[in-house]
């Protein structure tokens, strides 16, 4: 089985601070994608570079203290991309890939952070044009390759996917063209949800992130926003889910899913 785990640090140094490298030596995953490391080269030279065990590599916003995603593994990738060729969303540190590559498969494990719009129209906008980027770079990949993206996508797909739905839905992260997005990601472009693949139904029990306002964490008003999607192949070996809420390391919970894949 190999474990792979996805999870929004809100910052690197304030989850380290909370326990996440003990509880990584505990879950042993062989492979985390993070997402808003909110970090630079130099703050993780000689202390973030390996996590239990882990190796880690990144892709760093140009802003510091912002964004920032990366993927710890154990094992050696055969090449490791960063960015994913554009213009405007390489600057932000959005994407990284690590590829798995042998003469009888071509696999690769993606971490990426999707904008928030959630700070008004600029943000939002912008969060509509990396879609729109993004969605035909995913097309092309999986012509080529398996691979399984792990990333907080900041966006609720279906009703079920966040406590509030019918407030929420003129507010960024539940607008129809987002969840429009993913629908077609998860229907013309053949991606898989692995989650929903696995639990289809679940409600209350699926959230991965919750405001820091209010009490919406203790009552569990939350949003399902991190997710692992992957070529239907890869997604055929998903064998179990956890979404760990026994320690908060981050506003994110973990998400980690077993799959049927040896490198």
């Amino acid at each position: 089985m190999f474990k792979l785990t996805s999870l929004n640090l809100n910052g690197i140094r304030s989850a380290s601070s909370k326990g996440l490298e003990a509880w990584l030596a505990k879950t042993a995953p062989d492979c985390m994608g993070v997402q808003e490391v909110k970090a630079q080269a130099e703050d993780v030279q000689g202390r973030f570079e390996q996590l239990a065990g882990l190796q880690g590599y990144f892709h760093f916003a140009e802003k510091k203290g912002y964004s920032g995603v990366g993927l710890y593994t154990r094992l050696e990738p055969s090449d490791v991309r960063t960015g994913y060729g554009s213009g405007e969303f390489d600057a932000e540190g959005r994407y990284i890939e690590l590829r798995f590559d042998t003469p009888r498969a071509k696999h690769s494990i993606i971490s990426a952070y999707f904008p928030s719009g959630s700070s008004g129209e600029e943000r939002q906008q912008a969060k509509f044009r990396f879609l729109d980027e993004f969605y035909p770079h995913l097309v092309k990949l999986k012509a080529e390759r398996d691979f399984i993206l792990v990333g907080d996508v900041n966006i609720a797909h279906q009703e079920i996917d966040l406590k509030n739905w019918k407030g929420n839905r003129k507010n960024s992260g539940f607008l129809p063209e987002e969840r429009a997005w993913m629908s077609r990601l998860l229907g013309e472009a053949g991606l898989v949800d692995v989650y929903r693949q696995l639990h289809p139904t679940a409600t209350d029990e699926a959230y991965t992130w919750w405001s820091n306002r209010g009490q919406a964490y203790a009552k569990n008003v939350g949003w399902r926003l991190d997710y692992h999607l992957a070529t239907p192949q890869l997604a055929a070996g998903a064998r179990n889910v956890e979404i760990y809420k026994g320690e908060k390391f981050s506003d994110h919970a973990p998400v980690t899913i077993a799959y049927d894949w040896v490198v």
